[in-house]
């Protein structure tokens, strides 16, 4: 939570918060997470504007993965840049928005207080990379025998082996006059 009592509600007035906050729960796409309990730095700049608080902000962390084609794990920064309007809750607006559609996906301030909690979860899980590489270059594992191909050299095979569903047209490629 941020607390916007300083900022006022004059519009134009604006105030830069930078602070450094826990992660109560992983952030986490399918090979890429920020771990629950690591520490994200946010760096936010609080406008007052007519209809409530503009937040334009960046948040910096580490985020733990495994590499896409290895499968070794890594450990990268992550940097998710975000903007999202927090409107003043007055009675009546607020009575007015319940009759609303469900699809209306605006932010509320909470009194004097907004919960970045949704916004700062969305931009991160979005900036975490969905196939991570440990090297740009990873070659991954062998198909037959599952190493690394990094640790084993380009000379890495596994001899003539032939699919067996080919076999029979091998076999026609080898004596084409049996048929």
């Amino acid at each position: 939570m941020v607390d916007t009592r300083q900022l006022g509600r004059q519009p134009g007035s604006m105030r830069t918060v930078n602070r450094i906050v826990t992660v109560p729960e992983a952030f986490s796409g399918a090979l890429a997470s920020v771990p629950e309990g690591s520490e994200v730095e946010f760096d936010l700049r609080l406008e007052a504007v007519m209809e409530g608080v503009l937040v334009t902000g960046t948040v910096k962390g580490q985020l733990t993965a495994e590499c896409s084609r290895c499968l070794d794990p890594l450990s990268d920064e992550i940097e998710a840049g975000f903007q999202e309007l927090y409107r003043y809750c007055d009675d009546e607006s607020a009575a007015a928005d319940e009759d609303a559609s469900d699809e209306d996906e605006d932010y509320y301030l909470e009194g004097d207080l907004l919960d970045l909690g949704p916004v700062v979860r969305d931009a991160v899980v979005l900036a975490l990379p969905l196939s991570p590489l440990c090297e740009p270059d990873c070659p991954g594992l062998c198909a037959e025998c599952g190493v690394r191909l990094a640790e084993v050299g380009p000379d890495h095979g596994h001899g003539d082996a032939v699919d067996p569903r080919w076999e029979a047209l091998r076999a026609i490629a080898e004596d084409p006059g049996e048929r």
